[in-house]
């Protein structure tokens, strides 16, 4: 993987996170600068933080699938892209009306949320040439700017549909995959 590749996969990776504080920003209309940072260290510090845990799990085994290790890569971003396509198909429960807070929990749990996937990129990080420490924080500061991003844009595009967003980044992770397979059978 390369820097391009590595920026699109946050960029992907980066969709929930979008999602999420575009969803937050409809909601919270008081200090939207400082709801938009704190929704944006939560995710963009679980987007740092779990591609690193996902890479050192991968560590301990790599010995033992090193021959096949291509195709893991492969289907876990086929499974990643297709996961969030079908979470974007899916309908949506109705939101009780109800306004939450953002207080720590909520927003560790959003942190959480938003970044399981980035776990298991770091998996498929761990069969690439790349440093953890530097995709990692590239991940995390798209995610932080994405975060902001979507925060901020809630009020100028309430009518566009997120699940386009999560087509289309369910679409980058399956095309990611492919290009990792194709560059190891062409090796």
């Amino acid at each position: 993987m390369n820097g391009t590749d590595i920026i699109l996969l946050a960029l992907a990776l980066s969709v929930d996170a979008f999602v999420a504080a575009f969803s937050y920003g409809l909601v919270f209309r008081k200090r939207p600068v400082v709801n938009a940072l704190k929704l944006a260290a939560a995710t963009g510090i679980g987007q740092f933080v779990m591609p690193v845990i996902g890479w050192l799990g991968t560590k301990s085994v790599h010995v033992y699938i090193e021959a096949f290790d291509h195709w893991i890569a492969f289907l876990v971003f086929l499974a990643l892209g297709l996961n969030i396509i079908g979470n974007a198909l899916t309908p949506q429960k109705e939101d009780d009306g109800k306004e939450s807070c953002l207080n720590f929990k909520t927003l560790l749990m959003i942190g959480i949320a938003t970044s399981i996937d980035a776990c298991v990129a770091g998996v498929t990080l761990y069969f690439t040439n790349v440093s953890i420490w530097t995709a990692a924080a590239l991940i995390g500061l798209i995610t932080f700017i994405n975060t902001v991003i979507g925060f901020r844009l809630s009020c100028c595009l309430q009518k566009l549909p997120t699940k386009y967003l999560e087509i289309g980044a369910g679409i980058v992770l399956i095309l990611l995959g492919a290009k990792v397979l194709i560059e190891h059978l062409s090796a």
